[in-house]
């Protein structure tokens, strides 16, 4: 049985449950679908299991880009990728999203091919090692769809902002819901791309551990730092102690075990010393810069998002405070009403008294009865208005 496929108790090949397809482009530009297990792909970049889980799609890990002895892990939004001096492993290479940077990807590492098997002209231009150019399609590509996010998300949240500030209403405000759900999303998203290439610009280390090709063409590079150190167990006398070399062991332990952990600072700093990374860091500051301008772009938008939410409370207050107001004269008339009721309600009764008397008063009597009790209502009701503006109660 091949590639980690087991045989059913039907008699049917199924894959094992690490076995994965992984898009392999060559260093030619040529590509071809590998599947393999998890086992496999550490044998041929030589990453640890704990690198491999970075590129799990069913786990959830932040934008990472990690530089190893013989690889590069690049975990960057849609791109999940392994890095090599000689090839580039594409997890998810059958994702729609994915395909227009498999081909822009298989372009540049084709033209990079032909520029460096071309014959040397006169005036030679520097090439880009492998790693380095498979690095910066992944860095674009990562940069220009947050970008395009972002962009996409300002030209639908200016519209409706604008919109809700003309008109409060549930579905108005139901957008600008979402649209600031995006924008959180997204900030986080950015920020994380933009806080790890912070990280490698700010370690050189980091960046030296990316050449690959340099490595690659010089073995003893990686090693060289640890051809320095002198390991002795405890019953041996250092003026025994034999050379470390690339092909002996150092004190009963292999030399790989010295020089493999891409954290040892002895080798770090060997490797500073023997390579220039200000090639690299250029290259990761102008993806920097891009990034930090759509985060800039972002940050613009939730600043403009959070006065629109400013406003919107402002005018809400206007209008409860308009409320209230209008609740204050309503009860101020409610009650100078109620006193022209009770006048109502004391003619209303079964008395005996000379106004009630048809006899003795007629229709001159009623009306000046009920024009005063409706002059008192509307004086009383002045006066209870002026009142509460002095008061300041009412505008």
């Amino acid at each position: 049985m091949r590639g980690g496929e087991e045989r059913s108790t039907g008699g049917i090949r199924k894959k094992g449950t690490g076995v994965r397809a992984w898009l392999v482009v060559k260093e030619t530009g040529e590509t071809e679908v590998v599947e393999a297990g998890k086992h496999a792909v550490m044998k041929r970049t030589g990453l640890p299991a704990r690198d491999l889980r970075i590129l799990d799609p069913l786990l959830s890990y932040p934008s990472t880009v990690l530089g190893r002895e013989r690889a590069i892990v690049i975990n960057l939004e849609h791109i999940k990728a392994i890095i090599t001096a000689q090839e580039v492993l594409l997890l998810n290479s059958r994702d729609p999203s994915v395909t227009p940077f498999v081909q822009e990807l298989q372009a540049r590492i084709l033209r990079h091919h032909q520029a460096s098997t071309s014959p040397p002209d006169t005036d030679p231009i520097k090439i880009l090692p492998l790693e380095f150019v498979a690095l910066e399609a992944c860095l674009e590509a990562a940069c220009s769809v947050l970008e395009n996010e972002a962009k996409t998300l300002e030209q639908e949240a200016h519209p409706a902002l604008d919109k809700l500030t003309s008109k409060i209403s549930t579905l108005n405000l139901e957008r600008v819901r979402q649209i600031k759900s995006r924008l959180v999303a997204i900030t986080g998203r950015v920020q994380k791309v933009r806080d790890e290439l912070e990280h490698l610009l700010d370690d050189d280390e980091d960046m030296a551990e990316m050449y690959l090709s340099e490595k690659f063409a010089d073995p003893d590079l990686d090693s060289s730092s640890a051809s320095s150190i002198n390991v002795h167990p405890p019953d041996l006398d250092h003026t025994s102690a034999p050379e470390i070399s690339s092909d002996t062991p150092a004190a009963g332990y292999p030399l790989n075990v010295l020089a493999r952990d891409s954290r040892g600072s002895a080798t770090f700093s060997a490797l500073t010393k023997h390579l220039d990374v200000e090639e690299l860091e250029m290259l990761l500051e102008a993806y920097f810069v891009q990034i930090d301008g759509t985060l800039n772009k972002l940050s613009t938008l939730r600043e403009y998002v959070d006065d629109t939410e400013d406003y919107i409370n402002i005018m809400l207050d206007d209008k409860q405070n308009h409320l209230l107001q209008m609740g204050v004269m309503l009860t101020t008339a409610t009650l100078v009403v109620s006193a022209f009721v009770v006048v109502a309600g004391i003619f209303g009764m079964n008395i005996h008294i000379e106004l009630f008397d048809a006899e003795k008063s007629g229709m001159p009597e009623f009306l000046w009865t009920v024009g005063g009790s409706t002059a008192a209502t509307i004086f009383l009701y002045v006066v209870a208005i002026a009142w509460c503006k002095h008061k300041r109660l009412l505008e």
